[in-house]
Formats: structure tokens, C-alpha cells, sequence
């Protein structure tokens, strides 16, 4: 779970970040992301029922990928930033190392980190 303070959780922002936000994507997984006017970095994970139609399959993703962003992101992201993760089909077969590491290389590729 992501703490408070680093959870993008406002309709009114996450608006914000899909209208002037850029885009990054690695295999399949997107990455969103705006500047806000805060110290802290904020985040949340977006599964469509594309992903799954089991709401079991979507949000172990999604507990997987806010884990991951908790542990391995947030200690060395920039200050300042808003994102939302996108996420695809194919991510529902990766295994956790797989989808850590594929994180990172996302995070990495938009120079968060």
C-alpha cells in the first residue's frame, strides 16, 4: 500500500496528469507523468477490465505494482512529480522479479529515477 502523502487519488489531479502529462511506455506498461506543485511524488496504478474481467486478477496487479513503487521507486524518485501506471494483459503473467525489474526500466526510461 502506498502511503498517503504518495498516493494520487483526486479525480481533479489524475485529470490533470492524463491532459498534460507525457507518456513513457516499456513492454506493457505506461507511464504518465506532470509536474505538481508539491514536495512529495504522488502515484496510482490504472487496470482496466480489459486486463481481466476477474476483479481478483486486477488487483493483485495493481497491490503488486503499488508494492513495487513503495519499496524500489519511491526512495530514489525525483520530488515533484504526479504519475499514472498503465497497465496491459500481458503483466498479469509476469512473475514479481519480472515486474519489478520491468518497473524500474519504466521509471528509468522516463528519467524519474
Amino acid at each position: 500500500m502506498l502511503y498517503a502523502q504518495n498516493r494520487l487519488a483526486k479525480r481533479k489531479d489524475i485529470e490533470c496528469v492524463h491532459k498534460t502529462g507525457r507518456a513513457f511506455f516499456v513492454r506493457d506498461m505506461g507511464l504518465r507523468i506532470a509536474r505538481n506543485t508539491q514536495e512529495q511524488s504522488r502515484f496510482t496504478v490504472v487496470t482496466s477490465i480489459k486486463v481481466s474481467k476477474k476483479a481478483v486478477d486486477r488487483n493483485k496487479l495493481k497491490r503488486r505494482l503499488r508494492e513495487i513503487v513503495r519499496k524500489e521507486i519511491l526512495p530514489q524518485v525525483k520530488n515533484g512529480f504526479d504519475g499514472i501506471i498503465n497497465t496491459k494483459k500481458t503483466l498479469l503473467d509476469l512473475s514479481f522479479d519480472e515486474l519489478r525489474e520491468t518497473t524500474i526500466k519504466l521509471f528509468k526510461k522516463a528519467k524519474l529515477i
